[in-house]
């Protein structure tokens, strides 16, 4: 479960679209609330340098916002602490993370840059390829104005196909549930097998994916049925979709009954450390429209670096060797 969940905020009202849920996950979970801050230098020479005056203001600007939202958050009786810091967002939020046993990152899919026609902004993508922790990811453009203690789930999407990986979710999902009375939509979708396709199907070829997928639909019944039991919660619906993809059919099925949130497992059946999410999860973030919870189900250190990642590490730790360009960054932010 979390103990600690950290929201970065920019100070827009986008990026607060984050506290009502905050709330709900804190209660449901008795977690602690990091709210985190990072403000970003802009070049020391050019027209866009920042004098030190208006630095020094910007900075006690705000901490006097962390103060503000963190005395919201107080009134409604949660724990709350708040911590600036100075540099690139998308890194000072992975670092502080890491270094700080954070368990849940929760973020607005867009902040100070305005909305886009991109799912997530730029710092939120960058957050959650590197973070290799738990992520929740509310879409600005769905959130309304809320009073803080307002927000309940009513139907929770559990997508499961019939991993222990993928029932990593079912104690958060458990817990959620029990706070807002919430239906849990317990999902697998049943894919029909691949064929040859240079020529139509003969009636024995479609007769036998037919037996294949009666025979997956039961096996999920029986599946549902057992996973039903295990949860705390006596609302609980099971959903069995057919169809050729298993995706398409999970994200029509989570338009289509309104959910509230969507949980998912980083990973499923495949377990693939090359990557940080499955290519569920990976269609959820870039295609989806609701709330979005993704456990992540690997420790940190199994999870293997990107090429890209692995390579500038190895020349930012060979600058600063040298005394290069990472030194110098280094120097003027201490």
């Amino acid at each position: 479960m979390f103990e600690r969940i950290l929201l970065p905020l920019d100070g827009s009202t986008l990026a607060e679209c984050v506290l009502p849920h905050a709330v709900a996950l804190s209660r449901a979970t008795n977690a602690q609330l990091v709210l985190l801050h990072v403000v970003e230098p802009v070049p020391e020479q050019g027209p866009m340098a920042t004098d030190p005056l208006h630095w020094h203001l910007l900075k006690a600007e705000t901490r006097a916002y962390l103060d503000e939202i963190s005395e919201r958050l107080r009134r409604v009786g949660l724990a709350v602490e708040g911590v600036q810091l100075e540099g690139p967002a998308a890194e000072r939020i992975i670092e502080y993370a890491r270094e700080n046993e954070v368990d849940l990152i929760l973020l607005s899919s867009h902040g100070r840059s305005g909305l886009t026609g991109w799912n997530v902004s730029s710092v939120v993508q960058k957050v959650i390829l590197r973070i290799n922790r738990s992520v929740m990811i509310i879409r600005a453009y769905e959130a309304g104005e809320a009073d803080l203690e307002s927000l309940t789930y009513r139907r929770i999407l559990v997508p499961l196909d019939g991993s222990r990986r993928a029932e990593f979710v079912l104690p958060v999902v458990s817990a959620l549930a029990r706070y807002g009375n919430a239906e849990v939509m317990l999902a697998t979708a049943v894919t029909r097998p691949e064929m040859p396709r240079r020529t139509p199907l003969s009636d024995e070829d479609a007769e036998l994916v037919e037996k294949v997928v009666a025979r997956n639909r039961e096996e999920a019944e029986k599946y549902h049925a057992q996973l039903g039991s295990w949860l705390t919660t006596d609302k609980v619906s099971s959903h069995l979709l057919v169809g050729d993809s298993a995706i398409s059919l999970l994200h029509g099925l989570a338009v289509e009954q309104s959910v509230d949130l969507v949980v998912l497992s980083a990973h499923g059946y495949s377990g693939d450390v090359h990557r940080p999410y499955g290519s569920r999860v990976t269609s959820f973030i870039v295609y989806g429209s609701t709330p979005l919870l993704i456990i992540q189900d690997l420790p940190a250190d199994m999870i293997e670096s990107s090429q890209a990642e692995m390579i500038t590490t190895q020349t930012l730790v060979s600058e600063r060797v040298q005394g290069g360009p990472a030194s110098i960054y280094a120097r003027t932010n201490e």
